[in-house]
């Protein structure tokens, strides 16, 4: 495998120009200067805000714009190249005044809770204060929910406590657990690592899967009690910060924020159980495809059709992602071919780069995507998402002040997604007469499904489970958890496959566990991108208007009321039991390019 080339040697073409940012780090350092200057003054105002109001919320939102550019600019330089000693520093400095920035702007929303819903309300009705109203209609939702000024900051206080199983996991997930060694597949054994587990799983021998799914959840299993207590003391945590701030559930806390009826959660459960048979019929298909008797959890991942594969360079991957979307207008394709040309993207991989994609930005300039492409449909279907992000930031910062312009986690995956759904629609049509690319594709599109819908929600399930369990006050115990967590894995796999008991370890190994109630955003966000992807298809230029519409919403409104503007109703079942028929109908499809 030939050497990496160093950043210097790269093709600038392909290279991101972040000094659209700053154009020298001399300006950044100046501007963070000022910004520390600007956060000492904003400290000023505590026990003032009810003063001068309009002030301290401009003031503030001035100071966190220009010090999220900072943030932003260090952090991506870094990424560039992850050696550099400069960029390193940097980026630690204005992580540190970030800190501080939130240390000292921490007065603001409990005095501005102190003041009375009248006040408020005056403000919101304020035209000069019209860029900040969806903020203060968030402080007085938070009214009911909030104690008295003291009490909020022993709140504030234990916040860091409360963080400490997920960051003691973390350290043990990451840098302290013993991992076994596993076959390979050229017949020797290697030290399992997160990333050869993927490829491991993924082999065309079985005994290298089955050593490495067996290999990576004994390695949990064995610190099970450890981590068991780590679950259970987060899950506690929970519960206290529930019972603390006068929610009925941890459930219903965790959602208020984003505004999500618990009810948008318990139909996406009960959509997705509705779908099993489907999901059985296609674990018939893989376990006919594979040539086994039984199917097992270690044969979930390695792809039926291994015969068919695309080169495209990354030119051919854009001109693809271009031809793929036209459905979204020419005015969303001329964005995306002036951000190939502005240098938007960074594309290659160079020595010392960071790994894997993002887009990322700041609001006062277009945003950035970070690549490392492979020529293959991977690197285009990684391509065509991280666009997706990178639009819908395009479209929101465009639109919006910067007070409304971050949209909620609830939708982040939504646009990313619609455009990895429109993208697989035009290649199935593109070789709609290629049986061996037709079952290819119906194969992606299914894993999407199967791995974002079915597993997400099956997280979600046990994440309710675990929770009730809590506050039920049914101790939280290695056994008691690995015990509901292998149930769910029969309900949703049973049908099709040997639900091995390894998998009951599994709950151990999935960080998003200590982010409560998160993991069904991936799911909800997938049903309402399929949705989408399909009115646009359907409906045309009506639906695109309102997609845009969607996109430029910021958080200007709640995020269920932004994707309405696009024509999707979360708090409807049906809007996840049509996109479950989609899996459903691409099962069919599937088994008829086996036929």
């Amino acid at each position: 495998m030939p050497e990496l080339k160093s950043r210097s040697e790269m093709d600038p073409a392909y290279q991101w120009k972040l000094e659209h940012m700053f154009p020298s780090n001399e300006l950044m350092e100046q501007q963070l200067e000022e910004v520390q200057q600007a956060i000492k003054e904003l400290a000023k105002l505590e026990g003032h805000v009810k003063d001068d109001t309009r002030k301290a919320i401009i003031d503030f939102y001035a100071v966190e714009q220009k010090l999220s550019k900072i943030y932003v600019y260090c952090s991506m330089r870094k990424d560039e190249d992850v050696s550099d000693t400069y960029y390193q520093n940097m980026y630690a400095k204005a992580g540190t005044v970030s800190v501080s920035f939130s240390t000292a702007a921490s007065f603001l929303v409990p005095e501005l809770l102190e003041m009375s819903d009248e006040e408020l309300d005056s403000l919101i009705r304020d035209p000069a204060m019209k860029d900040y109203d969806a903020e203060l209609r968030a402080v007085i939702r938070q009214k009911p929910h909030t104690l008295p000024g003291e009490q909020e900051k022993l709140l504030s206080m234990a916040g860091d406590i409360l963080s400490d199983p997920s960051d003691t996991f973390s350290i043990l997930d990451n840098m302290e657990l013993p991992m076994p060694e596993t076959l390979n597949e050229e017949g020797g054994r290697d030290k399992l690592t997160p990333a050869t587990y993927g490829i491991k799983l993924r082999s065309r021998s079985r005994e290298v899967r089955k050593e490495a799914f067996e290999g990576m959840l004994g390695a949990f299993e064995r610190f099970g009690s450890t981590i068991a207590s780590l679950y259970s003391s987060a899950v506690r945590g929970d519960l206290f910060m529930t019972r603390a701030r006068r929610f009925s559930s941890c459930l219903e806390s965790a959602l208020y924020p984003d505004e999500i009826p618990v009810a948008v959660y318990e139909n996406l459960l009960t959509a997705v159980e509705g779908a099993i048979p489907a999901l059985t019929e296609y674990l018939n298909i893989r376990k006919k495809r594979l040539g086994v008797d039984e199917l097992h959890m270690y044969d979930l991942y390695v792809p039926m059709v291994d015969d068919f594969d695309m080169k495209l360079s990354f030119d051919e991957a854009f001109q693809l992602v271009l031809k793929a979307l036209q459905p979204l207008g020419e005015d969303y394709i001329s964005v995306l071919k002036n951000a190939c040309a502005e240098g938007w993207a960074d594309v290659y991989e160079n020595k010392n780069k960071r790994s894997g994609a993002y887009s990322w930005g700041c609001y006062d300039t277009h945003p950035f995507v970070l690549l490392n492409h492979t020529d293959d449909l991977n690197g285009a279907m990684t391509l065509v998402h991280e666009l997706g992000h990178a639009m819908h930031s395009h479209y929101s910062n465009t639109t919006q002040p910067y007070p409304k312009a971050g949209y909620s986690l609830f939708v982040a995956e939504v646009a990313s997604t619609c455009n990895e759904v429109l993208m697989m629609r035009y290649l199935m049509n593109e070789y709609k007469d290629d049986r061996k690319a037709t079952a290819f594709l119906c194969n992606q599109m299914l894993e999407e499904f199967r791995t974002t819908v079915f597993r997400q929600t099956l997280f979600a399930d046990f994440e309710k489970v675990a929770h009730e369990m809590a506050e039920q006050q049914i101790p939280l115990t290695k056994e008691e958890l690995s015990r509901r967590y292998i149930d769910i894995n029969r309900k949703y796999y049973g049908g099709g496959c040997v639900v091995d008991e390894a998998i009951a370890s599994e709950w151990m190994r999935i960080p998003h566990f200590y982010r409560n109630f998160y993991v069904y955003k991936y799911a909800t966000g997938f049903s309402a991108a399929v949705a989408i992807a399909d009115r646009i298809l359907k409906e045309g230029e009506s639906a695109v208007k309102d997609y845009k519409r969607f996109l430029s919403a910021g958080c200007s409104v709640p995020p269920l009321e932004a994707l309405r503007y696009a024509g999707v109703d979360m708090e409807k079942k049906e809007t996840v039991e049509n996109a479950l028929k989609v899996f459903a109908d691409t099962v069919k499809q599937l088994g008829e390019c086996f036929a």
